[in-house]
């Protein structure tokens, strides 16, 4: 399953031409943007200075703990805003009916689990299947899907991140050691202000008789921006009652 191409513009990366920068794209300009953007986005902006120079006053002072403050956007990092979107993929892995609903109209089914708000308006579900694997990347700035996400990672908001894996993802993905098929397809997915990509993986092999919570224990934040893949179902407990 994919979504329909104009909700935003996708760089196909074909089998044949991974390394090569003549690569394909792909432009659905319907909510789409130029990639000719005349400033620089990774220099820190007025109001970034601000709050840098506001939190090193208060540190000094002992107002806040930086370490506490790293661990609580750590915490929503990786565990609050992941586990909302790995709650989405359960459910689509195990119910066809949720599926198709989340690849026609992803913002609707999305938000029929009580996931919605600002930075998740308008979403598009990608489906990875054999031959084909999706990738999420914003090279404006950092557009990401808080309310199934959470916060977005340092390195998403990167600017090596954001220009490199448009021109050359294979090598990407490798440095976060995602080594895929020369036959597969690596399609580039860049979010705009206008729309917010989810990545579906590939539901792991040897989980036909897990529950949605023990599917959703195999999902991870960079699988489903489509730096990683879902978990080995041998990597996490078995559920109690799973067939062997």
């Amino acid at each position: 399953m994919k979504p329909d191409e104009p909700h935003g513009h996708s760089h196909d990366h074909h089998p044949h031409h991974a390394h090569a920068h003549a690569h394909e794209h792909t432009h659905a300009h319907a909510h789409g943007h130029s990639h000719d953007h005349p400033h620089d986005h990774s220099h820190l902006s007025e109001q970034e200075v601000r709050v840098r120079a506001l939190q090193s006053l208060l540190t000094a002072k002992g107002y806040i703990d930086p370490e506490a403050i790293d661990r609580i956007v750590q915490t929503y990092e990786t565990d609050v805003g992941p586990r909302n979107g790995a709650r989405v993929v359960a459910k689509a892995w195990s119910e066809p009916a949720f599926a198709d609903w989340l690849a026609r109209d992803a913002t609707a089914a999305i938000a029929s689990l009580g996931y919605h708000g600002r930075q998740g308006e308008h979403m598009v579900a990608l489906f990875n299947q054999p031959g084909q694997h999706n990738v999420v990347v914003c090279t404006l700035c950092s557009c990401y899907p808080w309310p199934v996400l959470g916060l977005p990672p340092v390195w998403y908001k990167s600017a090596p991140y954001r220009s490199r894996v448009v021109m050359d993802p294979r090598s990407v993905l490798a440095d976060f050691g995602l080594v895929l098929p020369d036959t597969t397809e690596v399609r580039v997915w860049d979010s705009t202000a206008e729309v917010r990509y989810l990545v579906i993986p590939e539901r792991p092999a040897g989980t036909q008789a897990w529950d949605q919570a023990a599917l959703a224990s195999l999902v991870t934040r960079d699988s489903m921006i489509g730096t990683g893949l879902a978990r080995p179902a041998h990597t996490v407990a078995k559920p109690s009652g799973a067939r062997a």
